[in-house]
Formats: structure tokens, sequence, C-alpha cells
């Protein structure tokens, strides 16, 4: 309609149209495919997890799979969101503002890994590109091997 004013963002929003606005807000932050599918190899082994929880009641961030028994945690990053090496494109509209925001969920990404690993856990970590089978492997294999660990031992 000619009568209808050009869209403008909200205030602080950093879409650069409405359409990616939509789109960017469709981006699902857990319970992705690749999430899903590993859950599900886990799952079928046996072993049993929560799911989007938080591995340290202090700290507010949630790890995708969590043993707590075992304090294995585990994230399955997105290539895009977490700035895979092989994967990571920067953006060509707005690419400061992506590129910053990615930069500093990288280092988030260090800073759980560090508070976790100092409270005792394990954290693995797996890009959403790589081979579920596999991953589902090395978290099972992790946390049998620390459920097999006298419960003192290395704490």
């Amino acid at each position: 309609m000619p009568d209808e004013p050009a869209w403008r963002p909200p205030e602080g929003s950093w879409a650069s149209s409405a359409a990616r606005r939509r789109n960017m807000q469709a981006i699902r932050s857990r319970d992705t495919k690749p999430e899903m599918i590993i859950r599900r190899l886990v799952h079928a082994q046996g072993l049993r997890y929560r799911i989007a929880a938080r591995p340290l009641p202090g700290l507010r961030r949630t790890a995708d799979l969590v043993f707590r028994p075992t304090k294995v945690a585990v994230f399955v990053d997105g290539c895009y969101w977490h700035g895979c090496p092989e994967h990571y494109v920067s953006p060509r509209t707005n690419p400061g503002y992506w590129s910053e925001k990615v930069a500093r969920n990288i280092a988030r990404d260090r800073d759980t890994d560090q508070k976790l690993m100092e409270a005792g856990w394990l954290v693995l970590r797996f890009w959403e590109h790589e081979d579920s089978g596999h991953c589902a492997e090395e978290i099972a294999d992790a946390v049998r091997e620390r459920q097999e660990r006298p419960r003192n031992a290395g704490l």
C-alpha cells in the first residue's frame, strides 16, 4: 500500500529489515536438530540427563545436556553463533554488530568452560556439523568413565 509508512526497527533493534527480524527471531536457541539427534542417541544407550539445565546454581548459563551425578556438561554449539573456525562467515549486513556478538559468545563459552572445570565438571563441546553418532559415543564414554571412578577420586 502506498500510504503505509516505511518499516523502522524497534528502539535498540539490530534488524535491518522486517523480514530479517522475523528470520532471526525464528532461530532456535535449544532443541535444535543436532541436539535432538545426540540426545536420542545418548538416551538409547541408557543414559539419563537434564536438558537446558544450569550445571552450577550460581551460574546463569545452561548446558544442552547435564549429567549431574558425574558432573558432565555437554554443549552443542551452532557454527554461526559460536564462531566455528570452519563455517563461520561474517554477515554482509551490519557485520560489526554480529561479529562483536559472536566474539562475546565465544568469550562467554570460554568463561563458562573455565568456571565449570574449576568446579570439577568435565565440559564437552561439539559443533553442530559434527557426526552425531561420534558425539553421542564420546558423551557416553565420558559419563561411564566418571561413573566408574570412586566418588572422591580427583575432587
